[in-house]
């Protein structure tokens, strides 16, 4: 979850202490999959893990972090399909496996004004959703129809401010368009965006996460976790995006995230999800306009010191006939896969 980042931690909350001067902090990872679509094709539409019957790459990212008295500052990059060409896109915005060399994931400083209020400004990481880019972070490895077609980053300013230590405030200013470092320069920063973060109590976290713009749209998100054990937990995120020129053009969803940990090196998830592209809605990623989608996710977590083995399986129904079928030529509603992925941190 977006929230567990420890490189991402400055730009997510204001509870922030006047900080001494750190070492520089080297953090990242390292991943590869192995997919296979019982349809022998790219059938589901999932951001990563694409290839059909390969062994292929994931990413390299490395991540650096340096704190100087009431100022820090992150940058992160990386190396390979899951963090070039398919969650970055080029200069004008567009994603092309051919020609993408784009590879910033993060690169944004922070200013702690007091220890309840802080300041940051940048190209970060989006606030919105459960789950992120670095394979690290979630306990899936395929990805939700809600992350596919959310934002993955967002170019601008912010102000945090907690409030205590179980209730926080983010506001900005960002730019309109999803994904981009550059506004266009006629509009500039015209997108809104907050959060409001709740921790009732221990074990206990809520983000409540709103964005609008121009370009982008206005989208409503829903973030939460639970953890209902000492080996139970439950995640939650729930969104609406309407584009800004048709309120029928976007998409709501639910997912939910109940997890067991078996042990202390192996555990076992589910995601479940609903998707639904409003009635305009052509180009979303993995669905057409009208339609709903349906898909569980079964995934197992097995550590073994830095390393993380994903053994998956997914399951997704559409409400029409979309998916391909093993002729590829014709369709059906349901499409399935196997996967098994190697997710090294360092």
């Amino acid at each position: 979850m977006k929230k567990v980042l420890l490189i991402l931690a400055l730009a997510l909350t204001g509870n922030m202490t006047f900080a001494q001067d750190t070492p520089l902090e080297i953090s990242g990872s390292a991943d590869l999959y192995y997919k296979y679509d019982f349809a022998k094709g790219q059938n589901i539409g999932t951001s990563f893990a694409s290839d059909q019957n390969s062994v292929s790459l994931g990413m390299i990212d490395i991540a650096l972090k340096k704190t100087t008295g009431k100022t820090s500052f992150v940058g992160e990059v990386s190396f390979g399909p899951r963090g070039q060409n398919q969650s970055i896109p080029n200069l004008d915005g567009t994603y092309d496996e051919g020609t993408n060399s784009f590879h910033i994931q993060n690169l944004y400083a922070t200013y702690a004004a007091t220890d309840k209020l802080s300041f940051t400004a940048g190209y970060m990481g989006t606030f919105i959703g459960y789950e992120v880019i670095s394979p690290v972070a979630n306990f899936h490895y395929s990805t939700s129809y809600l992350f596919t077609n959310g934002p993955f980053q967002n170019a601008g300013v912010k102000a945090n401010y907690a409030f205590s230590d179980k209730v926080g405030l983010m506001i900005g200013g960002f730019n309109s368009s999803w994904n981009v470092y550059s506004a266009d320069p006629f509009k500039g920063l015209n997108a809104i965006g907050a959060q409001l973060s709740f921790a009732p109590t221990e074990g206990i976290s809520a983000y409540l996460n709103f964005m609008d713009g121009s370009e982008s749209g206005t989208i409503v998100d829903l973030t939460a976790t639970f953890q209902l054990s000492d080996k139970f937990s439950l995640g939650l995120n729930a969104a609406d995006w309407s584009s800004a020129a048709d309120s029928d053009f976007g998409y709501t969803g639910v997912a939910l995230y109940p997890a067991v940990a078996v042990t202390e090196n192996f555990g076992l998830g589910l995601r479940a999800e609903y998707f639904k592209a409003k009635e305009t809605a052509t180009g979303l990623f993995g669905i057409g306009a009208d339609q709903s989608v349906t898909a569980f996710t079964l995934s197992a977590n097995l550590k073994a010191g830095g390393l993380t083995v994903i053994p998956e399986f997914r399951l997704d129904s559409n409400s029409d006939d979309f998916f391909m079928k093993s002729d590829m030529m014709t369709q059906t509603k349901s499409a399935s896969q196997a996967s098994i992925a190697l997710v090294y941190a360092f």
